[in-house]
């Protein structure tokens, strides 16, 4: 989607590795320019050039304050951790600005808490802005549907050594995805780890097994199991670039969008 105006667009958690890869996507894509950046008071960032310790020199600069950030932004960015989102979510509600949420993690009164602010904001909010993962979800349901009878169902993610949740969004979101077109309650029916004797595995539940470790940027597979057969669909993401990419494009979408909690199957139409 090309604008006419480069969108001003404002990164938080610019010290971690999503917000690398949100400065160096900003700086690589003609219809945005970087705005500001936020990131935890008493980071070594904040007054600085957010680009500057990636050659990306900008005329932008690190805040501790979402307010200050805000002022004459076009949208704000988050892939950070929940506490940090509310803070922002709290920000964007009273300037106006559209928002996009990549941070996972979020109970059931975050989530409710999100969809109250998109009563007065445009937001995107989506546990995985890929759009091969989002392709892997609209798959997901076709095949829960065909498969319905007679397939066992688990899901395996793996991600790098640093991230702190477990099992991830994107995990999550196609359990959840599975569930719905299955017509099962996700929560009745998840099951996350199992050890020592377990019995036999109820046909309806669906499994979550986790993978930590190394540098592994994120991985899944649906697996659904019958006899004699597995049909397995697959994501693999080699860099941070996809997500990057997914999140400008919901920001730019978002433009001009009535409030409402949109995710990214609207964005992709």
């Amino acid at each position: 989607m090309s604008v006419a105006v480069p969108l001003p667009t404002v990164i938080a958690g610019v010290s971690g590795r999503m917000g690398r890869a949100l400065v160096e996507a900003v700086a690589a894509d003609a219809d945005c320019i970087l705005a500001a950046a936020l990131d935890r008071p008493g980071s070594p960032l904040v007054g600085q050039d957010p680009g500057a310790a990636f050659g990306l020199a900008s005329a932008a600069r690190v805040f501790d304050d979402a307010a200050a950030a805000l002022q004459d932004a076009g949208a704000l960015i988050d892939f950070t951790r929940p506490e940090a989102t509310f803070a922002y979510l709290e920000a964007c509600v009273l300037a106006k600005v559209p928002l996009v949420i990549g941070t996972t993690g979020f109970d059931e009164a975050g989530r409710a808490r999100i969809a109250a602010a998109a009563k007065t904001i445009p937001i995107v909010f989506a546990p995985n802005m890929s759009v091969g993962v989002n392709l892997l979800m609209k798959l997901a349901e076709i095949a829960a549907r065909v498969l319905e009878d007679g397939y066992d169902i688990e899901i395996v993610e793996a991600h790098h050594r640093h991230k702190v949740d477990a099992p991830s969004g994107t995990a999550l979101g196609l359990g959840r995805t599975v569930a719905a077109a299955l017509g099962r309650d996700h929560d009745a029916v998840a099951v996350y780890g199992r050890e020592g004797v377990t019995g036999e595995r109820d046909p309806r539940t669906i499994g979550y097994a986790t993978v930590r470790g190394g540098d592994v940027v994120g991985d899944h597979t649906l697996l659904f199991a019958g006899v004699g057969e597995r049909v397995e669909l697959s994501h693999k993401a080699s860099s941070r670039a996809t997500f990057a990419s997914g999140a400008l494009r919901a920001a730019k979408w978002l433009q001009g969008r009535p409030a409402g909690l949109y995710d990214m199957r609207d964005v992709l139409g």
